[in-house]
C-alpha cells in the first residue's frame, strides 16, 4: 500500500480531488462492511461450521490490513513454546505467494525458526490437519488469524500498531479495518505494538477506545526493537554500525513509516528511502529502479537498509554499488509479560 494512498485515507491529504476520492472510497466500504458485519454473526450464531484441530491453537491477527508486526510476534510465540518443550507449526494463508512454494514471510520465518515447521494454504483447517496427522503437532500458531474463523483457536491474541491502532477508523477500502472495531471483544489479549513511537497520552487514548468495545479483554503493551543488522546470506553486524550512519531505505511492508522510526531511534540518519508494494516481488524491473535510484546517491549514502522481508526476496549483500543490510526486529513486551506467559502455558496444558 502506497505512501500516497494512506495519506488520502488519513486525510492529510488535502483538496477536492482527495475529497471526492475519499467519498468514493467509503461509498465502496459500505458493502464491505455489511458483508464482514453478517459474516461474523453467522459465525457468532453457529450458523458456519468452525472445525477443531484436535491440539491447541493460537491465533495471532490483527483489526487492519498489513503492519502490525506480527512475524516478530509470531516468532515470540513460537519460540516461547519451543522453549516449554512443545512442538509446534505454523499454519499461515500465504498471501502474495503466487506460484512460489513459499512467501516473504515464510522465508523469514525459516530464517528465524528453523526447527518449526510453517504450513501455507489458504484453506488453514487442512493445514492445521496436516500439522497434527502428519507431523505430530503439539500446539498450531495461526499467523493472521483472527478473521479466519473457520479454525477453532484456544487463545486469540490481536496486535493493535499505536501508530494507526484503528486504521483511520473506516473499513476497506475507505480505511485499513478488516471488520469493526467492536470485533477485538472476540479476543482473549490485545497487543499494543510500537508503544514506544507513541506517548503514554496517546497509548491510554487507544486503551479506552478498546476497553468501550472489549472491556474484558486482556490489554499488554509490547515494542519492536532492533536487534541488528543482517547480510547476506548469514553475515551479522551489530546495531551500532547504524549510529550516524547515513543510510537509505528500501521496503516492501503495510507500514513503512513505522520501520523508518524504527531506524532512527537506532541512531541512523534517513536520506532517501524508496517504498514499494507490500509483498512486492522484486522483479527484475524494480531490482533495476532500486539500482539506478541507489546509484543516484552517490556518495550521499553510507549504505542500503530493508527489512529482512525484503532481503529474503532480493538474496543480495549489495545493491546499486552499496551494502544492503536488513535490520532484525524482535518483540519486547514492555509491561505484564507474566500474564501472557501465564496464558501460553494454559494452553500447553491443554497440549498435555
Amino acid at each position: 500500500m502506497s505512501v500516497d494512498y494512506r495519506s488520502i485515507m488519513s486525510g492529510k491529504h488535502r483538496g477536492l480531488i482527495a475529497l471526492m476520492l475519499r467519498m468514493g472510497l467509503w461509498v465502496c466500504s459500505l458493502p464491505y462492511s455489511v458483508v464482514t458485519y453478517f459474516r461474523n454473526r453467522q459465525f457468532d450464531s453457529g450458523k458456519r461450521q468452525v472445525d477443531r484441530a484436535g491440539i491447541p491453537v493460537v491465533s495471532v491477527g490483527n483489526l487492519t490490513t498489513g503492519g502490525t508486526g506480527k512475524t516478530p510476534i509470531v516468532c515470540y510465540l513460537a519460540r516461547y513454546l519451543r522453549g516449554r518443550g512443545v512442538r509446534v507449526a505454523i499454519v499461515s494463508r500465504g498471501y502474495g505467494r503466487g506460484e512460489e512454494d513459499s512467501n516473504d514471510e515464510a522465508l523469514e520465518l525459516h530464517d528465524r525458526l528453523p526447527d518449526v515447521p510453517h504450513l501455507q494454504n489458504p484453506d488453514r483447517v487442512e493445514s492445521a490437519r496436516v500439522a497434527t496427522d502428519e507431523l505430530e503437532s503439539e500446539v498450531i500458531v495461526m499467523d493472521d488469524g483472527f478473521q479466519h474463523r473457520r479454525l477453532h483457536r484456544d487463545f486469540d491474541l490481536v496486535a493493535l500498531d499505536c501508530t494507526c491502532p484503528f486504521g483511520y477508523g473506516y473499513q476497506l477500502p475507505r480505511g485499513l479495518l478488516r471488520e469493526s472495531i467492536s470485533g477485538l471483544r472476540r479476543a482473549d489479549f490485545i497487543l499494543l505494538t510500537r508503544c514506544d513511537l507513541v506517548s503514554s497520552e496517546k497509548r491510554s487514548q487507544i486503551k479506552e477506545i478498546v476497553r468501550t468495545h472489549a472491556p474484558d479483554t486482556t490489554i499488554i503493551e509490547g515494542r519492536h526493537a532492533p536487534l541488528g543488522l543482517f547480510e547476506y546470506p548469514d553475515v551479522e553486524h551489530p546495531l551500532e554500525k547504524l549510529s550516524l550512519s547515513r543510510v537509505a531505505v528500501v521496503s516492501a511492508i503495510g507500514n513503512p513509516g513505522a520501520f523508518e522510526s524504527t531506524l532512527e531511534v537506532a541512531g541512523a540518519r534517513l536520506v532517501s528511502s524508496m517504498h514499494l508494494p507490500d509483498h512486492d516481488a522484486y522483479s527484475s524491473e524494480t531490482v533495476d529502479r532500486l539500482r539506478n535510484w541507489i546509484v543516484g546517491l552517490g556518495d550521499a549514502i553510507d549504505f542500503v537498509v530493508c527489512t529482512h522481508k525484503d532481503l529474503v526476496k532480493l538474496r543480495a549483500d549489495r545493491l546499486g554499488g552499496k551494502s544492503l543490510l536488513a535490520l532484525t526486529i524482535h518483540l519486547v513486551i514492555e509491561q505484564d509479560e507474566g500474564l501472557l506467559t501465564s496464558a501460553l502455558d494454559g494452553v500447553i496444558d491443554q497440549a498435555d
